[in-house]
């Protein structure tokens, strides 16, 4: 089987630096230029088609020349791999595509994935926070220094939007309209919106930018031209990585005393729950959260109703009557 002989695959993340399967490059090259997939996500993709690659390697077959049978072994070696049920469907997920390019390009006359069962993700639903519980979370930002403005922002600026944390790391300057209350933000396959903040995170952000913010960050010299133009930066001056962002969110949530690991995606799941507590249109909070399906939106909903049950049977006094 033709191999690619030198991979310059350089996303971000790449961590698997490995020789794969010519047709395997192909779609991955295919994914980041013609599909514009962002750099995580064709990682991601690489490192489940670099799993099934061994896979097939140690099975005495190949991506050419697989077929249903095999991948049928595949896919119960890895249900019962004891991996997590979603990164076994992501992988499979990924192996479709990958034979549903190869077809398309004529690299093979059939689909071997066609009739083979896939792996069904349990359908859960976000927890968001109460809005009391970010408000605590808010609230244990304590100090005026230039890390505490900046965490605040953070904060602020992620439960105001319903951000991904990719989308705020990766802001500039340019990005932010404060008379407007705007922010751009790039997501998903480098989808651009803009997306209003309230008074609350204007104000935040006012003083992460103020002489005694941001300003105190900036190093003699920048390391990258990018840096410079970066909203969030790190102690050292440099552009916030989503690793760090992650972190300062979780050490919040900590000193909050929350029970459950707050994450980013919790403030996102809160963000649009609250919205939608308070009357938004469904329409309006897939907008703003970048959602490319409506469906996808739509389980907030069911989040919101569940949030009224639950008010309803701890208030109402006849709620748990028996006569």
């Amino acid at each position: 089987m033709p191999l690619a002989a030198n991979d310059t695959d350089t996303d971000a993340d790449a961590d698997v630096n490995v020789d794969l399967p010519l047709p395997v490059s192909d779609f991955l090259g295919w994914l980041r230029n013609e599909r514009g997939r962002a750099g995580n996500t064709i990682s991601a993709y690489r490192r489940d088609l670099v799993g099934y690659v061994a896979w097939l390697v140690a099975h005495g077959t190949d991506v050419m020349t697989v077929d249903a049978p095999t991948l049928v072994d595949f896919v119960a070696d890895r249900r019962t791999s004891g991996a997590a049920v979603s990164s076994v469907a992501r992988q499979i997920a990924a192996v479709r595509m990958l034979h549903r390019f190869l077809l398309t390009e004529g690299e093979r006359r059939d689909d071997p994935t066609v009739d083979v069962e896939g792996v069904r993700v349990p359908a859960g639903l976000p927890k968001p926070l109460s809005e009391a519980e970010v408000m605590s979370v808010l609230d244990a930002v304590t100090g005026n220094d230039a890390v505490a403005r900046r965490d605040r922002a953070l904060l602020e600026l992620l439960y105001a939007t319903g951000a991904r944390i990719s989308e705020a790391c990766g802001l500039s300057m340019g990005d932010i309209d404060f008379d407007a209350r705007l922010v751009r933000l790039f997501g998903k396959g480098s989808k651009e919106r803009l997306v209003p903040f309230g008074r609350a995170a204007a104000a935040a952000l006012d003083e992460w930018f103020a002489p005694a913010g941001r300003m105190t960050l900036v190093p003699e010299q920048w390391r990258r031209r990018d840096d410079a133009e970066a909203v969030f930066l790190n102690t050292r001056g440099g552009r916030l990585s989503r690793q760090a962002a992650w972190a300062v969110v979780h050490r919040y949530g900590q000193r909050a005393g929350l029970r459950e690991e707050l994450s980013p995606h919790v403030l996102r799941h809160s963000c649009a729950t609250h919205l939608l507590d308070h009357g938004a249109d469904l329409r309006v909070v897939q907008e703003l959260l970048g959602h490319a399906s409506i469906s996808t939106t739509q389980v907030y909903t069911k989040v919101s109703q569940e949030r009224l049950f639950d008010v309803y049977r701890a208030a109402h006094p006849r709620a748990t009557a028996t006569r």
